[in-house]
This record gives C-alpha cells, sequence and structure tokens, in this order.
C-alpha cells in the first residue's frame, strides 16, 4: 500500500477543499451577519491541515493504485465531512454539537439532505449559501473535480473515477482521457445549474433563492434556504419547474452529453434506462393522483395534481424537496414513495438510490430465469440498448443487491437495538442510504430528535449510500489490507 501516494493527495485535495469556505465568507462580509470569522476559520484550519499532510510527503512520486484509490476516496468524504462540519460547530446562531454539525456536513456532502436544523429562515444568509454549496459539490463528486484540475492525479486518475463515480457503468469514458471526462462532466455539471438558477429566477425565486436552490435540485440534494422548501414560493409554476429540472438531474450526464454534441435529443428515448426511469414515475404520479382523488387529501384538482406529481418526482429522483408532509398521506402512498426512492435515478446521474438500471437488469434476469424453467437449453442473452450485457456484469448487479438488502436489515437492527422504533428505523435507513433525506416516524420533521448514536450509525450510512456500498465495504474485507 502507497500510504505516501495516498497522504500527498489527500493534502492537496484537503487545500482545494479550504477555498469552498471563501464564497460563504465572502457572503458573510457583505452581509454583515456575524459569521466571518467563523468561515475564515475554517478556511484557515482546513488549509493548514492540507499542507500539513501534503509537505512531508511532497517528493514522492510513485503511481497511485486502484487499492490506494478506494482508500483515498473514503478518507477523503470523511475528512471532507470533518472539516466541513467547522462552520457549523463555530455559528454562534445554532451552536451545535460534534455529533449535529458532521451530520449536517455528511448530508450535504452526499446530497441526502436529512437535516438537523431548525428555524431555517433564522439562520445567516452565508450558513445558508453553505449547506447549498456542500450539495454542490458532492452532487458529481468532489475527486471528479479534483482528476480534472490536477494535472498530477492524471497517472491514477481512472482509479480515482471508479472508486468515486456513482453507478455500474463507471468504468465507461466519455472521451478517451479520463482528465477530458471529468471537465465535460463538470462543463455539463456547471451548465445546467446555471440555467437552472435562470430559469429558477425568471419564475420568480429571488437570485439568492434561485442560486442556492439551482445547486441542490441539479445535485439532486434536498436541501432548501426556507424552513417550508418549495411550499415557501407559494408558486405553482415554480414547483412544476422544479419537477422538470429534478428529473432532467436523475438521467445519466452521459446522455446528455451525447445531446449536447449530437444536438438531438433522440438518445434519450433510445435508452432503456431513461424510459424505465420515466415509466417507474409516470406509474407512480397516477398512483399517487388516484389515491388522493379517491381520499379527498385536497380541496380541488389543481392542488391534487401539483402536490402529487411534484412529490413522486422528488422521492423518486432522491431529491427530498417537500411541500407537504408525505408521512400524513393516506394509504400505502408514504411507504411508495419511499419504494420509488430505493430505485433511484439513473446511472450517471446525481440521484441516489440504487439506479434504474440495475432494477432493470434484475428484471430482465428473472424473467430469463422463467424462460429457462420453459426451455432448459436454450441461450437466452440479456440484453440492453441491444447490445448483450455480459456475465460478469450480470453477476455484480446481483452481488451489489445483495449486499444492497444485507446492509438495509443490519443497519435497520442496529438502529431498533439502540431503542429507535420500528417505522423510524427502516424509514431513516432507506431515506439514508439512498441519499434521499425525508423519513416517516420520529424523523418525519427532521433528525434532530434522534440520539447521537443513532445520528453517527445514520451518517455512515449516507457515506455507504453515497460510494455505493462497494468502494466503502472493500476496506472492511481482511484481502484489501494484505500486500
Amino acid at each position: 500500500m502507497r500510504y505516501q501516494a495516498i497522504l500527498k493527495i489527500l493534502g492537496m485535495l484537503l487545500a482545494m477543499f479550504s477555498v469552498t469556505h471563501l464564497p460563504p465568507a465572502a457572503i458573510a462580509l457583505f452581509s454583515d451577519d456575524g459569521t466571518f470569522f467563523v468561515f475564515a476559520v475554517s478556511f484557515l484550519v482546513t488549509l493548514f491541515l492540507g499542507f500539513a499532510v501534503w509537505f512531508p510527503v511532497r517528493r514522492f512520486r510513485k503511481q497511485l493504485g486502484l487499492r490506494e484509490g478506494f482508500l483515498l476516496v473514503v478518507s477523503f468524504w470523511i475528512l471532507i465531512a470533518t472539516v466541513g462540519a467547522i462552520p457549523f460547530l463555530l455559528s454562534p446562531v445554532q451552536q451545535l454539537s460534534l455529533t449535529n454539525a458532521f451530520f449536517e456536513s455528511m448530508s450535504g456532502l452526499t446530497t441526502t439532505g436529512a437535516t438537523i436544523l431548525t428555524n431555517i429562515d433564522s439562520l445567516p444568509k452565508s450558513i445558508l449559501y453553505y449547506r447549498q454549496q456542500l450539495q454542490w459539490l458532492g452532487g458529481m463528486g468532489i475527486i471528479v473535480l479534483a482528476v480534472a484540475v490536477i494535472p498530477m492525479l492524471g497517472i491514477g486518475g481512472m482509479q480515482l473515477y471508479r472508486a468515486e463515480t456513482p453507478g455500474p457503468v463507471k468504468y465507461s469514458k466519455l472521451t478517451p482521457r479520463i482528465t477530458q471526462t471529468a471537465k465535460t462532466l463538470w462543463y455539463l455539471y456547471v451548465g445546467l445549474t446555471i440555467v437552472c438558477a435562470i430559469v429558477y429566477w425568471a419564475a420568480g425565486m429571488n437570485l439568492f433563492d434561485a442560486v442556492g436552490h439551482s445547486f441542490s435540485t441539479v445535485a439532486i440534494g434536498g436541501f432548501s434556504t426556507h424552513d417550508e422548501s418549495f411550499a415557501y414560493f407559494d408558486s405553482s409554476l415554480i414547483m412544476y419547474i422544479g419537477a422538470v429540472l429534478m428529473i432532467v438531474s436523475g438521467i445519466n450526464f452521459a446522455l446528455h452529453f451525447l445531446a449536447w454534441r449530437t444536438r438531438s435529443f433522440l438518445g434519450y428515448f433510445q435508452d432503456v434506462e431513461v424510459r424505465a426511469y420515466l415509466i417507474i414515475i409516470g406509474a407512480g404520479i397516477l398512483i399517487t393522483w388516484a389515491v388522493l382523488f379517491a381520499t379527498e387529501t385536497y380541496d380541488g384538482i389543481a392542488e391534487t395534481v401539483k402536490h402529487g406529481l411534484f412529490q413522486v418526482v422528488s422521492f423518486a429522483t432522491t431529491s427530498g424537496f417537500t411541500t407537504v408532509d408525505v408521512s400524513l398521506w393516506p394509504l400505502h402512498l408514504p411507504a411508495m414513495l419511499l419504494a420509488a426512492s430505493i430505485i433511484g435515478g439513473c446511472a450517471g446521474s446525481t440521484a441516489g438510490g440504487m439506479k434504474v438500471i440495475r432494477v432493470v437488469l434484475l428484471f430482465k434476469q428473472g424473467h430469463r430465469e422463467m424462460l429457462k424453467l420453459i426451455h432448459p437449453n436454450a441461450i437466452i442473452p440479456i440484453r440492453v440498448n441491444k447490445s448483450p450485457v455480459p456475465d460478469t456484469v450480470a453477476n455484480a448487479i446481483w452481488g451489489f443487491f445483495a449486499l444492497y438488502v444485507l446492509c438495509f436489515v443490519v443497519l435497520s437492527l442496529i438502529l431498533m437495538a439502540m431503542g429507535t422504533n420500528l417505522i423510524t428505523a427502516y424509514s431513516t435507513v432507506t431515506a439514508c442510504l439512498n441519499n434521499l433525506g425525508p423519513a416517516l416516524g420520529d424523523a418525519a420533521n427532521g433528525y434532530a430528535d434522534l440520539g447521537s448514536g443513532p445520528k453517527w450509525v445514520l451518517a455512515f450510512t449516507m457515506l455507504l449510500g453515497r460510494l455505493e456500498l462497494l468502494t466503502l465495504l472493500v476496506l472492511f474485507t481482511a484481502r484489501y489490507w494484505r500486500d
């Protein structure tokens, strides 16, 4: 294990991350909200820590391997969640404990959107902006940004890309060079964010809210600058725009790149994952409308259509924005929405969940096994977009699914052993493992009332979901540490 290579790059990445404290510091300075010192200290501490880690091993030149990439990615996410918690710890407004500050930081960076904060409207603008920025940075992955801008990571860039990028198609590249791939992803990400902010602003949000919500929308995050989230704006137009942008952000960014390069939207409709993604969302919307209409939950068609559509899209894409308390919805709807978040968005997007392509492949494998009962000797390949799927990919999907179920059960049991009730345990693990945010039970109105123990477990769960299980769990195997 080349620990020197890990420490060298870790130090550089921390130094890079320290710069992210400057924009909220500037906002604090101009708005005079009393938090400039908070972000100045956070910047200096993070920069010093990065320099202290990098300096002793600055002359180390050996290549970064795949094993080192896994350890680097996990270490960096834990470290940035730790230093990212400093502004929450030092903020004179909330006076958060270490547990709550780390939880909020991890939730933002993993784009989970589970919050322990209350009275968000009363927070300083610098803190509000900082929360949104955390989600935006975590959305596409800070490691991917690093691969794009640090030439020294060029040799081991693919190792970092594989360890960091979500989805079962992480081994494919948009361009021949991994550095160019990372840059392309970030150009798309920044471009979509700018478009999102402009559209929100034109629809009626003020500039600060438009930028903040564009960060969390494109990142599929869920943090808002208001306690009421999208309901604060009392605008059907903004809600419908938000729903469309969430759907767009939940689609594979490789398809966005293809559409931009070919100037054609045909690729979206030819992709089996996107078709399944839209069918799942559409079916969820129709079922929700039917139940809300039948139970007369809202007065009038407009309110039913608006809230039903927005909440289904929000949960299915794992965004986690809310306009109403869905835990009060009738019958099976709250559980159905959580189940939709387990599927999540498309691979190669900022969405959480298992990813639609994995569910599609599981369904196709199940269908193939039924056909083999009828025709035992038949060779029936699994195809995606008319191309056969290798057995190695199919086996990997089954392995991921098995680990997902195991982690879900074990983490839920751990929370119940800590005294959490059944509904709260299952819903919070679902919400955090899929980077969704909203949950049921005692967490229906936020995570502030949960104990310290459950919060640390759920913070681990968020990271586990963000790194898609394997990148983190591989560190717990004995073989990984053998030379």
